[in-house]
This record gives C-alpha cells, sequence and structure tokens, in this order.
C-alpha cells in the first residue's frame, strides 16, 4: 500500500492556523505514538506501521462535522457520529482501510444490538474493530482526550476502565482484555485488572 500524508488529508477540511487543526493533530499524535509502542511490544511483523501511524492520525477526521463547540466543531451531528462521517470522508478519498478505522474505533467498537439498544443515530451495522490494526487504535485512543490546550497526558488504565464501566461490562471487559495483550506486563499507565 502506497504511503499517504495524513496531514495534507486533514488540511483538506481543517484550516491548518485553526485551534480544532491543532487539537486533531495533537490528539493523533499522541494514539499514533501508542499505537505504535503497542506494535513494537507485541513484535508481530504482520503489524502494519505505516498503516498505524496514518489510520491513528484520521480517525478522528470527521469530528468537524459535529455539533461539539467544546472541540471548536459547529457541524449539524452528534459527535457519536464522527467515526462514520469521517468513514464517509475517506472513501471519498480511495481510503477504504482507513475508513474502516474512522468508524470502528468509536468506544471500543459498536455492535448491531449496541446501536439498536441505546438508540444512537448510526446506521445499523457492526461498528466492531476486526484487525490487529482497529483493535491496536481503537484501544490506543483511549488513553487521551480530545478537551484542553497543552500536552496529551495518558489516562491510566484503571481510569479508562471506570470511564467505560459507565457503558456496561462489556466495554470495560473488551479493554481490559487488549491491555492484557497489548501491555503483557508494562504498568507505566496504570494496572490492566
Amino acid at each position: 500500500m502506497k504511503a499517504i500524508d495524513p496531514t495534507t488529508i486533514i488540511r483538506a477540511y481543517y484550516p491548518a492556523d485553526s485551534a480544532v487543526y491543532n487539537l486533531l493533530v495533537r490528539h493523533g499524535e499522541a494514539v499514533a505514538a501508542k499505537a505504535l509502542a503497542v506494535a513494537d511490544h507485541l513484535g508481530d511483523p504482520a503489524v502494519d506501521r505505516n498503516f498505524l501511524h496514518e489510520a491513528a492520525m484520521l480517525h478522528d477526521i470527521g469530528i468537524f462535522l459535529t455539533d461539539t463547540p467544546s472541540l471548536g466543531c459547529h457541524g449539524d451531528h452528534p459527535y457519536i457520529c464522527h467515526g462514520t462521517l469521517g468513514r464517509e470522508l475517506l472513501e471519498n478519498h480511495g481510503l477504504e482501510r482507513h475508513a474502516l478505522v474512522c468508524e470502528r474505533h468509536v468506544g471500543v467498537g459498536l455492535s448491531v444490538d449496541d446501536i439498536r439498544n441505546q438508540r444512537l443515530p448510526l446506521p445499523l451495522r457492526d461498528m466492531q474493530p476486526r484487525t490487529t490494526e482497529e483493535e491496536i487504535i481503537c484501544y490506543a485512543d483511549k488513553f487521551y482526550s480530545k478537551k484542553g490546550h497543552g500536552e496529551q497526558t495518558a489516562r491510566p488504565i484503571d481510569a479508562i476502565v471506570a470511564m467505560l464501566r459507565r457503558y456496561g461490562e462489556s466495554p470495560a471487559l473488551r479493554f481490559q482484555a487488549w491491555a492484557r495483550r497489548f501491555e503483557n506486563g508494562r504498568h507505566s499507565q496504570g494496572q490492566a485488572e
């Protein structure tokens, strides 16, 4: 697969001198760094490091289309839709694989039952990570918030688990399984239960 420059694609939708551009790029860089650290730790040569970096940088590209003033976004859609909106944007660039990361990174992935039971304004289709790269980016994303104006500081694992429990035990358990798999004894970011 030919390498792409994620910031060129981001600049097609975000003015490079805007606060939301800086926020999106800073968040993407933090997620990419965490994703690449996970890939290094796994040591699996099948994990596509270039794709991990590109997709991590682009996973939230759809936020500008949402009505999220706290992020400087004044679109028409609820924030929960940023993944499917990002998918559409990246599909228009011919980046189908990157597009799926956008859609499948929300929460720890969403099933058709999740969408239906929570009455989410999303298409009724499976939006759970399926590839190792999708899982790694979904996992890495949970460590970093897009809120605030300073450097991205990683949340501890136990704080992420507590946040995910607000949505039920299943998301927390999925994240904990990823933490065991991806951290495997590393405790610099908090403890995996």
